[in-house]
């Protein structure tokens, strides 16, 4: 019997999502600044990913946790994951964090 997907609402994205940790800094992605217009059309969710840089060596780390926190909720959900770059004043805010929250 294939189980029919079922509708997931943003509220339960933004969730999911806020218990995905940085893996070398302890604070939550979603805490960090780092996840941006969330949103859930039909049976997809959209989220845009904040890196300070867009190359980053953990960024498909990121998205890949991010990806498996989502489809927890239902693995026939199809997850699209945009990273962007944080403008100045995030980029500001995102380093004093990772200072104080820095696990490495």
């Amino acid at each position: 019997m294939k189980k029919e997907a079922k509708s997931v609402s943003k509220k339960a994205v933004e969730k999911a999502v806020a218990k995905v940790m940085h893996p070398e800094i302890d604070y939550n992605l979603a805490g960090l600044g780092m996840i941006k217009n969330t949103s859930v059309k039909e049976n997809q969710a959209n989220i845009v990913l904040l890196l300070p840089f867009l190359d980053v060596p953990i960024k498909e780390d990121l998205i890949n946790s991010i990806r498996q926190a989502v489809k927890k909720l239902d693995k026939s959900i199809k997850v699209k994951i945009e990273a962007a770059e944080m403008n100045e004043k995030e980029k500001e805010n995102f380093m004093r964090m990772a200072k104080k929250g820095w696990i490495g």
